[in-house]
């Protein structure tokens, strides 16, 4: 069917209203006189009365609004369209929205506004720092793999050698040696497996986490005389689909280190729930937190806050959620602990 239509039947209001972006007029100090629907939204708010003639710099970022002032000045004095730029907004809930503004004048009459048009780019920031992240975490990964090559070789000899001096002439001095050295290689091979995940042939499999997650904790019973352990598995019968053994060694590393993290009495709480197409698993401490600075450097090898630790549970951890197209997050307070917010695909 050929159908033609005419642009007096078309209905502007209504494209503008219903706009796969956001779509405001802002005049000189920055006081909002229309938002559409999808702004509406974007902002969490319900009505337009809680955002018409409310000042824009309410929602926007602090670090933006001098960058906004000059753009606004520019496009209402100049009359100029302002380019495309990455800026940052605060929802009504207080979540950090990263966006992307562009600017231009709006004639109403005898007065020139400030139309501004927003597009949602949180999911697509989010997605460029996991692939940044990946990339990072490869290529620490094939240097380290490099390397645990080059040095297990040398200590396989030394390990020969040691094992036939033992032999002529065993002493104590000669065992702690030996067991040091065993040490080193477990560390070497720990090493190996976080830094090549992906030639793991270990096949994906339906996997029941709460199931998992309860079968895990009975590993620390010998260690759980001064914690309390709180289990809070909602939607338990979910099941995901991936790697069983490479899961469970990822929250096995998870739940050992909270537990090392409650230097004296303290709580481990661990979270299962089911929301927007993901499992989510939380595993909560109340240990010693972990400084800002260092936070994002968690997942590094041989990065740790431990003072005899490697860092290369957590490279395992990473690694292991970031093969199963998952996301992981820490948030910690210094002295109040540490939460590890696990976010798997159903599908």
């Amino acid at each position: 069917m050929d159908i033609q239509i005419q642009s007096k039947d078309i209905d502007f209001r209504q494209l503008i209203e219903y706009s796969l972006n956001s779509i405001l007029i802002i005049e000189k100090e920055g006081h909002i006189l229309y938002c559409n629907k999808v702004c509406l939204n974007l902002l969490n708010v319900a009505t337009h009365e809680e955002v018409l003639h409310k000042s824009w710099y309410r929602f926007l970022h602090p670090d933006f609004h001098d960058v906004f002032k000059e753009r606004l000045k520019r496009v209402l004095e100049e009359q100029e369209a302002a380019e495309l730029i990455e800026q940052r907004i605060i929802r009504n809930d207080g979540e950090f929205i990263e966006i992307e503004v562009m600017s231009a004048p709006y004639y109403l009459g005898d007065e020139i506004f400030a139309q501004v048009i927003i597009q949602d780019i949180t999911h697509r920031k989010l997605a460029e720092k996991l692939l940044n992240e990946g990339e990072k975490l490869s290529a620490i990964g094939q240097i380290a793999a490099g390397i645990a090559h080059e040095v297990k070789n040398p200590l396989t000899t030394v390990k020969g050698f040691l094992q036939l001096l033992k032999e002529s002439r065993p002493h104590t001095y000669l065992d702690i040696m030996e067991t040091e050295l065993e040490k080193a290689f477990n560390t070497l091979q720990n090493l190996l497996q976080v830094s090549k995940p992906d030639l793991d042939d270990e096949p994906f499999v339906p996997i029941d986490i709460c199931k998992e997650l309860a079968s895990l904790l009975f590993l620390f019973q010998g260690r759980l005389y001064n914690v309390e352990i709180e289990m809070d598995a909602i939607d338990s019968k979910r099941l995901i689909i991936g790697k069983r053994n490479l899961l469970l060694k990822a929250l096995f590393n998870l739940i050992k280190n909270a537990l090392e993290a409650v230097e004296d009495k303290g709580k481990i709480k661990i979270e299962h729930y089911f929301d927007e197409g993901y499992i989510h698993i939380k595993v909560s401490d109340t240990g010693v937190g972990i400084p800002e600075e260092q936070l994002k450097q968690l997942g590094n090898p041989f990065f740790s806050t431990k003072n005899e630790g490697t860092g290369l549970g957590l490279t395992q951890v990473f690694a292991t959620i970031r093969e199963h197209r998952g996301t992981i997050s820490v948030q910690s307070i210094v002295g109040k602990g540490t939460t590890f917010h696990i976010k798997l695909p159903l599908n």
